[in-house]
Protein backbone atom coordinates (compact mmCIF):
# COMPACT_ATOMS: atom_id res chain seq x y z
CA UNK A 1 0.00 0.00 0.00
CA UNK A 2 1.08 3.59 -0.67
CA UNK A 3 1.92 5.84 2.28
CA UNK A 4 2.43 9.44 1.19
CA UNK A 5 4.89 10.96 3.63
CA UNK A 6 5.40 14.09 1.54
CA UNK A 7 1.98 15.62 0.79
CA UNK A 8 -0.88 14.09 2.75
CA UNK A 9 -3.55 15.72 0.58
CA UNK A 10 -2.60 13.41 -2.29
CA UNK A 11 -4.60 10.19 -2.61
CA UNK A 12 -2.37 7.47 -4.03
CA UNK A 13 0.88 7.81 -5.93
CA UNK A 14 -0.63 7.88 -9.42
CA UNK A 15 -1.56 10.99 -11.40
CA UNK A 16 -3.50 11.79 -14.58
CA UNK A 17 -1.14 13.58 -16.99
CA UNK A 18 -3.19 15.66 -19.41
CA UNK A 19 -0.75 16.14 -22.29
CA UNK A 20 -2.11 13.21 -24.33
CA UNK A 21 -5.89 13.30 -23.86
CA UNK A 22 -8.12 11.31 -26.24
CA UNK A 23 -8.72 13.17 -29.48
CA UNK A 24 -11.36 13.37 -32.20
CA UNK A 25 -9.33 14.78 -35.06
CA UNK A 26 -7.86 18.04 -33.82
CA UNK A 27 -10.22 18.38 -30.85
CA UNK A 28 -10.23 16.73 -27.44
CA UNK A 29 -12.75 13.90 -27.13
CA UNK A 30 -14.67 15.51 -24.29
CA UNK A 31 -17.05 12.64 -23.60
CA UNK A 32 -14.29 10.04 -23.34
CA UNK A 33 -12.21 12.43 -21.22
CA UNK A 34 -15.16 12.83 -18.84
CA UNK A 35 -15.42 9.05 -18.54
CA UNK A 36 -11.70 8.80 -17.83
CA UNK A 37 -11.85 11.54 -15.20
CA UNK A 38 -14.81 9.80 -13.54
CA UNK A 39 -12.98 6.47 -13.53
CA UNK A 40 -9.81 8.04 -12.13
CA UNK A 41 -11.62 9.72 -9.25
CA UNK A 42 -13.84 6.68 -8.58
CA UNK A 43 -10.67 4.61 -8.13
CA UNK A 44 -9.59 6.95 -5.34
CA UNK A 45 -6.97 9.08 -7.13
CA UNK A 46 -7.05 12.88 -7.19
CA UNK A 47 -3.93 14.35 -8.88
CA UNK A 48 -4.22 16.00 -12.33
CA UNK A 49 -1.38 17.64 -14.27
CA UNK A 50 -1.57 20.09 -17.16
CA UNK A 51 0.25 23.02 -18.80
CA UNK A 52 -0.92 25.85 -21.02
CA UNK A 53 0.87 24.53 -24.10
CA UNK A 54 -0.51 21.00 -23.87
CA UNK A 55 -2.60 20.09 -26.93
CA UNK A 56 -2.22 23.61 -28.23
CA UNK A 57 -3.94 25.19 -25.24
CA UNK A 58 -6.83 22.70 -25.23
CA UNK A 59 -5.77 20.68 -22.19
CA UNK A 60 -6.62 23.40 -19.65
CA UNK A 61 -10.00 24.03 -21.26
CA UNK A 62 -10.78 20.31 -21.39
CA UNK A 63 -10.05 20.02 -17.67
CA UNK A 64 -12.45 22.86 -16.97
CA UNK A 65 -15.19 21.08 -18.91
CA UNK A 66 -14.45 17.54 -17.74
CA UNK A 67 -13.17 18.03 -14.19
CA UNK A 68 -13.37 21.39 -12.44
CA UNK A 69 -16.93 22.25 -13.49
CA UNK A 70 -18.16 18.79 -12.48
CA UNK A 71 -16.44 18.09 -9.16
CA UNK A 72 -16.10 20.06 -5.91
CA UNK A 73 -12.70 21.72 -5.52
CA UNK A 74 -11.68 19.65 -2.51
CA UNK A 75 -12.07 16.39 -4.47
CA UNK A 76 -9.07 16.92 -6.78
CA UNK A 77 -5.58 18.43 -6.92
CA UNK A 78 -4.53 20.37 -10.01
CA UNK A 79 -0.99 21.09 -11.16
CA UNK A 80 -0.15 23.69 -13.80
CA UNK A 81 3.09 25.21 -15.06
CA UNK A 82 4.81 28.42 -16.07
CA UNK A 83 6.33 27.92 -19.52
CA UNK A 84 9.03 30.17 -20.97
CA UNK A 85 7.39 31.18 -24.29
CA UNK A 86 4.44 32.76 -22.46
CA UNK A 87 6.29 35.54 -20.66
CA UNK A 88 8.96 38.00 -21.76
CA UNK A 89 9.33 40.01 -18.53
CA UNK A 90 8.39 39.81 -14.88
CA UNK A 91 5.24 41.87 -15.39
CA UNK A 92 3.85 39.26 -17.79
CA UNK A 93 3.79 36.42 -15.27
CA UNK A 94 0.89 37.38 -13.02
CA UNK A 95 -1.56 38.12 -15.85
CA UNK A 96 -0.59 34.85 -17.53
CA UNK A 97 -1.02 32.96 -14.25
CA UNK A 98 -4.46 34.48 -13.71
CA UNK A 99 -5.46 33.52 -17.25
CA UNK A 100 -4.47 29.94 -16.43
CA UNK A 101 -6.69 29.95 -13.35
CA UNK A 102 -9.56 31.20 -15.50
CA UNK A 103 -8.93 28.67 -18.27
CA UNK A 104 -8.94 25.83 -15.74
CA UNK A 105 -11.92 27.20 -13.81
CA UNK A 106 -10.22 27.25 -10.39
CA UNK A 107 -9.18 29.84 -7.81
CA UNK A 108 -5.83 28.23 -6.98
CA UNK A 109 -3.40 25.56 -8.15
CA UNK A 110 -2.29 22.89 -5.74
CA UNK A 111 1.11 22.63 -7.43
CA UNK A 112 2.65 25.20 -9.78
CA UNK A 113 5.85 24.23 -11.57
CA UNK A 114 8.54 26.20 -13.32
CA UNK A 115 8.29 24.29 -16.59
CA UNK A 116 11.04 22.32 -18.38
CA UNK A 117 13.92 23.91 -16.50
CA UNK A 118 17.32 23.66 -18.15
CA UNK A 119 20.52 25.64 -18.55
CA UNK A 120 18.94 27.11 -21.68
CA UNK A 121 15.85 28.66 -20.11
CA UNK A 122 16.68 28.99 -16.39
CA UNK A 123 18.44 32.37 -16.93
CA UNK A 124 15.18 33.71 -18.40
CA UNK A 125 13.21 32.52 -15.35
CA UNK A 126 15.80 34.03 -13.04
CA UNK A 127 15.99 37.36 -14.88
CA UNK A 128 12.20 37.66 -14.80
CA UNK A 129 12.01 36.67 -11.13
CA UNK A 130 9.65 33.84 -12.02
CA UNK A 131 10.44 31.81 -8.91
CA UNK A 132 10.02 34.85 -6.67
CA UNK A 133 6.67 35.60 -8.30
CA UNK A 134 5.49 32.03 -7.73
CA UNK A 135 6.56 32.17 -4.07
CA UNK A 136 4.63 35.43 -3.69
CA UNK A 137 1.54 33.88 -5.29
CA UNK A 138 1.85 31.05 -2.80
CA UNK A 139 1.89 33.54 0.07
CA UNK A 140 -1.28 35.07 -1.37
CA UNK A 141 -3.05 31.69 -1.47
CA UNK A 142 -3.11 31.19 -5.23
CA UNK A 143 -0.59 28.32 -5.09
CA UNK A 144 -0.21 25.62 -2.42
CA UNK A 145 3.16 24.18 -3.50
CA UNK A 146 5.86 25.55 -5.83
CA UNK A 147 8.02 23.12 -7.77
CA UNK A 148 9.82 22.69 -11.06
CA UNK A 149 9.92 20.24 -13.94
CA UNK A 150 13.32 19.46 -15.33
CA UNK A 151 15.11 18.31 -18.51
CA UNK A 152 18.87 18.71 -18.26
CA UNK A 153 22.02 17.55 -16.49
CA UNK A 154 22.25 16.73 -12.79
CA UNK A 155 24.76 19.58 -12.43
CA UNK A 156 22.18 22.08 -13.67
CA UNK A 157 19.53 20.67 -11.34
CA UNK A 158 21.91 20.93 -8.40
CA UNK A 159 22.63 24.55 -9.29
CA UNK A 160 18.92 25.45 -9.46
CA UNK A 161 18.09 23.75 -6.16
CA UNK A 162 21.00 25.53 -4.49
CA UNK A 163 19.69 28.80 -5.91
CA UNK A 164 16.08 28.17 -4.86
CA UNK A 165 15.94 25.81 -1.85
CA UNK A 166 12.29 26.83 -1.31
CA UNK A 167 11.27 24.57 -4.22
CA UNK A 168 9.06 21.84 -2.76
CA UNK A 169 9.04 19.18 -5.48
CA UNK A 170 10.82 18.26 -8.71
CA UNK A 171 9.21 16.65 -11.73
CA UNK A 172 11.66 14.38 -13.59
CA UNK A 173 11.58 12.16 -16.64
CA UNK A 174 12.21 8.82 -14.96
CA UNK A 175 11.80 5.38 -16.50
CA UNK A 176 13.86 2.24 -16.80
CA UNK A 177 14.98 2.99 -20.35
CA UNK A 178 16.40 6.37 -19.29
CA UNK A 179 17.64 5.25 -15.87
CA UNK A 180 21.31 5.43 -16.87
CA UNK A 181 20.92 7.06 -20.28
CA UNK A 182 23.76 9.51 -20.93
CA UNK A 183 21.42 12.21 -22.25
CA UNK A 184 18.52 12.02 -19.81
CA UNK A 185 20.48 10.80 -16.75
CA UNK A 186 17.37 9.86 -14.77
CA UNK A 187 19.22 8.15 -11.93
CA UNK A 188 21.75 10.96 -11.51
CA UNK A 189 18.99 13.59 -11.42
CA UNK A 190 17.05 11.46 -8.93
CA UNK A 191 20.14 11.35 -6.73
CA UNK A 192 20.42 15.15 -6.81
CA UNK A 193 16.82 15.41 -5.58
CA UNK A 194 17.58 12.99 -2.76
CA UNK A 195 20.65 15.03 -1.82
CA UNK A 196 18.47 18.15 -1.53
CA UNK A 197 15.61 16.32 0.18
CA UNK A 198 13.18 17.05 -2.65
CA UNK A 199 10.29 14.67 -3.35
CA UNK A 200 9.87 13.64 -6.98
CA UNK A 201 7.02 13.63 -9.48
CA UNK A 202 7.73 11.24 -12.35
CA UNK A 203 6.81 12.10 -15.93
CA UNK A 204 7.19 9.80 -18.94
CA UNK A 205 7.24 6.52 -16.96
CA UNK A 206 6.45 4.63 -20.18
CA UNK A 207 8.60 6.99 -22.30
CA UNK A 208 5.81 8.37 -24.45
CA UNK A 209 4.36 4.87 -24.94
CA UNK A 210 7.57 3.32 -26.27
CA UNK A 211 7.74 0.94 -23.28
CA UNK A 212 4.27 -0.42 -24.04
CA UNK A 213 4.89 -2.18 -27.36
CA UNK A 214 8.35 -3.56 -26.73
CA UNK A 215 10.34 -4.50 -29.83
CA UNK A 216 12.26 -7.70 -30.55
CA UNK A 217 14.17 -9.37 -27.75
CA UNK A 218 12.98 -6.86 -25.15
CA UNK A 219 9.40 -7.98 -25.65
CA UNK A 220 10.42 -11.64 -25.58
CA UNK A 221 12.14 -11.20 -22.20
CA UNK A 222 9.09 -9.74 -20.53
CA UNK A 223 6.77 -12.30 -22.13
CA UNK A 224 8.95 -15.17 -20.91
CA UNK A 225 8.83 -13.68 -17.40
CA UNK A 226 5.03 -13.55 -17.51
CA UNK A 227 4.80 -17.20 -18.57
CA UNK A 228 7.32 -18.35 -15.97
CA UNK A 229 5.44 -16.66 -13.13
CA UNK A 230 1.93 -17.17 -14.46
CA UNK A 231 1.03 -13.49 -14.48
CA UNK A 232 -0.68 -11.27 -17.02
CA UNK A 233 0.73 -7.87 -16.05
CA UNK A 234 0.99 -5.43 -18.96
CA UNK A 235 4.25 -3.95 -20.21
CA UNK A 236 3.01 -0.53 -19.10
CA UNK A 237 2.31 -1.78 -15.58
CA UNK A 238 5.92 -2.86 -15.09
CA UNK A 239 7.16 0.54 -16.33
CA UNK A 240 4.83 2.51 -14.05
CA UNK A 241 5.64 0.32 -11.03
CA UNK A 242 9.37 0.67 -11.72
CA UNK A 243 9.12 4.46 -11.42
CA UNK A 244 6.89 4.27 -8.34
CA UNK A 245 9.20 1.84 -6.54
CA UNK A 246 11.78 4.49 -5.65
CA UNK A 247 11.61 5.94 -2.15
CA UNK A 248 11.62 9.66 -3.02
CA UNK A 249 8.97 9.32 -5.74
CA UNK A 250 5.60 10.46 -4.43
CA UNK A 251 3.76 10.72 -7.75
CA UNK A 252 3.90 8.92 -11.10
CA UNK A 253 2.07 10.61 -13.98
CA UNK A 254 0.69 8.78 -16.98
CA UNK A 255 -0.47 10.63 -20.09
CA UNK A 256 -3.44 8.39 -20.83
CA UNK A 257 -5.27 8.81 -24.13
CA UNK A 258 -8.04 6.20 -23.90
CA UNK A 259 -10.13 4.30 -21.37
CA UNK A 260 -8.16 1.09 -21.89
CA UNK A 261 -4.99 2.79 -20.65
CA UNK A 262 -6.90 4.26 -17.72
CA UNK A 263 -8.24 0.84 -16.76
CA UNK A 264 -4.80 -0.76 -16.94
CA UNK A 265 -3.04 1.96 -14.96
CA UNK A 266 -5.62 2.31 -12.20
CA UNK A 267 -5.74 -1.47 -11.79
CA UNK A 268 -1.96 -1.48 -11.44
CA UNK A 269 -1.77 1.40 -8.96
CA UNK A 270 -4.98 0.87 -6.95
CA UNK A 271 -3.13 -1.41 -4.53
CA UNK A 272 0.42 -0.45 -5.40
CA UNK A 273 3.21 -2.95 -4.78
CA UNK A 274 6.85 -2.04 -5.52
CA UNK A 275 8.77 -4.26 -7.92
CA UNK A 276 10.48 -7.17 -6.22
CA UNK A 277 14.08 -8.22 -6.93
CA UNK A 278 13.11 -10.67 -9.70
CA UNK A 279 11.03 -8.02 -11.43
CA UNK A 280 13.83 -5.45 -11.18
CA UNK A 281 16.29 -7.95 -12.64
CA UNK A 282 13.90 -8.68 -15.52
CA UNK A 283 13.32 -4.99 -16.21
CA UNK A 284 17.04 -4.27 -16.48
CA UNK A 285 17.43 -7.14 -18.94
CA UNK A 286 14.65 -5.55 -21.00
CA UNK A 287 16.50 -2.23 -20.81
CA UNK A 288 19.73 -3.80 -22.07
CA UNK A 289 17.86 -5.33 -25.00
CA UNK A 290 16.30 -1.96 -25.89
CA UNK A 291 19.69 -0.24 -25.69
CA UNK A 292 21.19 -2.75 -28.12
CA UNK A 293 18.64 -1.77 -30.80
CA UNK A 294 19.81 1.87 -31.10
CA UNK A 295 16.30 3.26 -31.48
CA UNK A 296 15.49 6.97 -31.69
CA UNK A 297 14.55 7.89 -28.11
CA UNK A 298 11.72 10.28 -28.94
CA UNK A 299 8.85 10.44 -26.43
CA UNK A 300 6.44 12.23 -28.78
CA UNK A 301 6.12 15.28 -26.51
CA UNK A 302 5.86 17.45 -29.67
CA UNK A 303 7.76 20.41 -28.18
CA UNK A 304 9.80 20.47 -31.40
CA UNK A 305 6.76 21.04 -33.61
CA UNK A 306 4.44 23.17 -31.47
CA UNK A 307 4.44 26.96 -31.32
CA UNK A 308 5.99 27.12 -34.81
CA UNK A 309 9.24 25.58 -33.60
CA UNK A 310 9.80 23.92 -37.00
CA UNK A 311 9.78 26.48 -39.84
CA UNK A 312 9.64 23.65 -42.42
CA UNK A 313 6.52 22.16 -40.77
CA UNK A 314 8.16 18.73 -40.46
CA UNK A 315 6.18 16.25 -38.29
CA UNK A 316 9.35 15.19 -36.47
CA UNK A 317 7.87 12.80 -33.84
CA UNK A 318 5.75 10.99 -36.45
CA UNK A 319 8.77 10.58 -38.74
CA UNK A 320 10.75 9.11 -35.85
CA UNK A 321 7.88 6.67 -35.21
CA UNK A 322 8.28 5.52 -38.80
CA UNK A 323 12.04 5.13 -38.37
CA UNK A 324 11.66 3.09 -35.19
CA UNK A 325 8.96 0.98 -36.80
CA UNK A 326 11.38 0.03 -39.54
CA UNK A 327 14.43 -0.34 -37.27
CA UNK A 328 12.71 -2.29 -34.51
CA UNK A 329 10.05 -4.28 -36.29
CA UNK A 330 11.26 -4.21 -39.90
CA UNK A 331 7.71 -3.16 -40.67
CA UNK A 332 6.89 -3.22 -44.39
CA UNK A 333 4.29 -0.55 -43.70
CA UNK A 334 6.80 1.97 -42.35
CA UNK A 335 7.45 3.51 -45.77
CA UNK A 336 3.72 3.81 -46.45
CA UNK A 337 3.21 5.46 -43.06
CA UNK A 338 6.05 7.88 -43.79
CA UNK A 339 4.30 8.91 -46.99
CA UNK A 340 1.06 9.40 -45.09
CA UNK A 341 2.45 11.53 -42.25
CA UNK A 342 4.40 13.77 -44.64
CA UNK A 343 1.68 14.02 -47.29
CA UNK A 344 0.52 17.49 -46.22
CA UNK A 345 3.56 18.46 -44.15
CA UNK A 346 7.30 18.77 -44.63
CA UNK A 347 9.43 15.75 -45.45
CA UNK A 348 12.68 14.93 -43.68
CA UNK A 349 14.57 16.25 -46.71
CA UNK A 350 12.93 19.67 -46.22
CA UNK A 351 14.94 20.22 -43.02
CA UNK A 352 16.57 23.67 -43.02
CA UNK A 353 19.22 22.60 -40.48
CA UNK A 354 18.30 25.61 -38.33
CA UNK A 355 18.53 23.60 -35.11
CA UNK A 356 15.47 25.15 -33.46
CA UNK A 357 14.08 21.70 -32.73
CA UNK A 358 17.28 20.54 -31.03
CA UNK A 359 17.41 23.62 -28.82
CA UNK A 360 14.03 22.76 -27.31
CA UNK A 361 14.14 18.94 -27.29
CA UNK A 362 13.85 17.64 -23.70
CA UNK A 363 15.66 14.45 -24.76
CA UNK A 364 18.60 16.39 -26.26
CA UNK A 365 18.30 14.36 -29.47
CA UNK A 366 20.45 15.09 -32.57
CA UNK A 367 17.28 15.62 -34.55
CA UNK A 368 18.93 16.89 -37.71
CA UNK A 369 21.07 13.75 -37.94
CA UNK A 370 18.04 11.54 -37.37
CA UNK A 371 16.16 13.35 -40.14
CA UNK A 372 19.07 12.56 -42.46
CA UNK A 373 18.59 8.91 -41.46
CA UNK A 374 14.91 9.19 -42.38
CA UNK A 375 15.84 10.58 -45.79
CA UNK A 376 18.05 7.54 -46.44
CA UNK A 377 15.42 5.11 -45.20
CA UNK A 378 12.36 6.56 -46.93
CA UNK A 379 13.29 9.03 -49.67
CA UNK A 380 16.37 7.70 -51.45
Amino acid sequence: MFDNRFFNEIHGNFGFGCMRLPMLGEEVDIEQTKQMVDKFIAEGFNYFDTAHGYIGGKSELALKECLTSRYPRESYLLTNKLTAPYFEKEEDIRPFFMSQLEACGVDHFDFYLMHAQSSRNFPHFKECRAYETAFALKEEGYIRHVGLSFHDTPETLDMILNEYPQVEAVQLQFNYADYEDRSVQSKACYDVCVKHGKPIIVMEPVKGGSLVKLPGKSGEIIEAFRKLHGVNNSNASYAVRFAASFENVFMVLSGMSNMEQMEDNTTTMRDFKPLDKEEFDMIFKVREAIESMKLIKCTGCRYCVTDNECPANIPIPRIFECCNSKLAFESPGAAHMYGFVTREKGKASDCLKCGMCESICPQHLPIRSYLELAVKEFEE
